[in-house]
């Protein structure tokens, strides 16, 4: 047999689709049923654009004596809103009698399904599996996996070149997918290293720290004392993923 595929289909809490086990208890699993070894994106933060579909990993294991079909896992917020997506499982690979291991993939599309900017944030991680001739099991399994906007940035260093111990100005913007536009939207008030490599260096270093003004935009100047590139990073927050720009070479002559 080949991969099972489906499409959860549940936002608001209202379960288009998995509708016999649309709420999601606290504490142990019911039902003849028991999920373990969850993981989802390895623990890091699911970042997602405007455009490209993201393919996040997942993987659980099951024990049941019961005959089931379409188990997985999922992310849901309190009040039973579940997050769009896609999902696709492996089939079972057999640990022993009634345990079995599940590869997944969650697949977030937001080209293709209307996400809210509120999504951004913490959301918690369920299991489920329903029973063939009716009936399932879910459990919340007590992790937590962060969704994100991505962010960008621009960079540009003048003048180029530019004589040594003379002004360096280095401008950029910073922006963050809206997902309700699906575009890059203004960023304002960000908090944004200016770093530098020095020709021939392998790895950047801080320079200094800045704030984007209202439209995203950043601006500042430093002193050249040698060649290398320059660029912009972003740490990110809890509901936007982190960014670096392009880099910009200057010679200083």
């Amino acid at each position: 047999m080949g991969n099972q595929v489906w499409r959860i289909v549940v936002a608001s809490g209202a379960a288009a689709a998995f509708t016999a086990v649309a709420a999601v208890p606290a504490g142990a699993a019911e039902g003849g049923v028991s999920f373990s070894r969850v993981q989802v994106n390895g623990g890091k933060s699911i970042v997602i654009g405007v455009s490209a579909e993201i393919a996040v990993p997942a993987s659980f294991r099951m024990t049941t004596t019961k005959k089931y079909k379409f188990p997985a896992v999922f992310l849901y917020r309190k009040g039973g809103d579940r997050l769009w997506h896609a999902i696709e499982t492996s089939d079972c690979v057999k640990v022993k009698s009634g345990v079995c291991d599940f590869n997944e993939t969650m697949f977030f599309d937001p080209s293709v399904w209307d996400m809210r900017n509120s999504e951004a944030g913490a959301w918690k991680v369920g299991a489920e599996v329903h029973f063939r001739g009716g009936g399932g099991d879910v459990d919340d399994k007590g992790l937590t996996v962060n969704v994100k906007r991505n962010s960008r940035l621009t960079v540009n260093a003048s003048p180029e070149p530019v004589v040594k111990g003379k002004t360096l100005t280095v401008t950029g913007k910073v922006t963050r997918a809206n997902w309700e536009t699906r575009k890059y939207g203004t960023y304002g008030g960000r908090l944004v290293n200016l770093q530098f490599k020095p020709a021939g260096a392998t790895s950047y270093t801080t320079v200094k720290t800045v704030y984007a003004n209202g439209s995203g935009s950043l601006k500042t100047t430093v002193k050249a004392s040698k060649s290398g590139t320059w660029r912009w990073a972003y740490n990110g927050n809890s509901t936007t993923g982190p960014s670096k720009s392009s880099g910009d070479y200057v010679a200083v002559k």
